[in-house]
């Protein structure tokens, strides 16, 4: 998977006025469609799917994605069938990640949100023998041990500080389960009053992987909540490739940067930290933005 070192330096005047030495995880790198965290939180429930006799793999999202997109095509590459439930009635024009997803074989079903919003996955597994079950998101104990794999990339544990946006926690708390001693992790939560996120993080721990890691989660970088967007974040992200020239999307990694960036002036770094941001991906979802709000393309090229 790993085939050239993806840690970034983004050790720029103002990271070194802080003296701060900072860099940024390209899991965005990995690859173009399974982007990000999707290859790590994907990787134990494919692998379980084909070893047993079940046919293909069920999941769920919004009409926007990269979760669903990711599995159609993970799926397609397993040769695995593929359903994904979608929250909300079907509009009439599908989304660019939707339509990725038929293209790439995914039968789509909708839901109405309420409906959606109480799944019982117990329920799905009876409905549907023949598919493999994964929770939206990837969330669960197979989406964590995928996640923790994130932490045992070379040249991670030489960083004292780590920072990753958090969704449903499913990322964050592979993270937790494979920081070392002098570790310490900052989840900044792109969600809007998303406080039940660590007992979330919890349930999918065991004691010895969560006892004594140092971890905290920040709830006032959502910047209106979950996939909301304003002219401080695309500030943030066009400064920011403009100096770097790495893309992030407008629903996690950019309000990651914006967040790093307000933190390291706040002072929540000491002089000497070294500091690595992950870059989880998801890049696909730039497609619903309008073309003069970023200053690159989906591909990271400038516009």
């Amino acid at each position: 998977m790993l085939e050239k070192n993806i840690i970034q330096s983004i050790n720029d005047e103002q990271a070194q006025s802080y003296g701060i030495s900072a860099a940024m995880l390209r899991l965005d790198l990995l690859h173009p469609i399974v982007s990000g965290n999707k290859i790590f939180k994907l990787s134990h429930y494919l692998a379980t799917a084909k070893k047993s006799p079940k046919k293909g793999i069920l999941t769920f999202g919004g009409a926007f994605s990269n979760h669903l997109v990711a599995a159609a095509y993970a799926a397609k590459m397993n040769n695995l069938e593929s359903i994904g439930f979608v929250r909300g009635e079907r509009p009439k024009k599908l989304s660019h990640g939707l339509m990725d997803c038929i293209s790439y074989g995914m039968q789509l079903e909708f839901m109405n949100r309420e409906s959606f919003d109480s799944i019982d996955v117990a329920q799905f597994s009876t409905t549907f023998p023949n598919h493999a079950i994964i929770p939206h998101g990837g969330y669960g104990r197979m989406g964590m041990l995928g996640a923790q794999e994130i932490v045992e990339i070379p040249g991670v544990e030489s960083y004292d500080t780590v920072l990753a946006a958090c969704g449903t926690g499913t990322m964050a708390a592979g993270l937790i389960a494979g920081l070392k001693p002098h570790q310490q992790l900052t989840l900044v939560s792109v969600l809007k009053n998303n406080f039940s996120v660590k007992d979330e993080i919890k349930a999918l721990l065991l004691d010895e992987e969560i006892n004594n890691k140092r971890f905290d989660i920040r709830f006032d970088f959502h910047l209106g909540g979950y996939a909301k967007k304003n002219e401080l974040l695309f500030k943030a992200m066009n400064d920011f490739f403009s100096i770097h020239q790495i893309p992030t999307d407008f629903v996690y990694t950019g309000k990651l940067v914006y967040a790093f960036y307000h933190l390291m002036k706040g002072g929540a770094f000491e002089r000497g930290s070294k500091v690595l941001l992950i870059h989880s991906g998801g890049l696909q979802g730039n497609r619903s933005l309008c073309n003069n709000e970023l200053i690159f393309d989906t591909g990271g090229l400038p516009l």
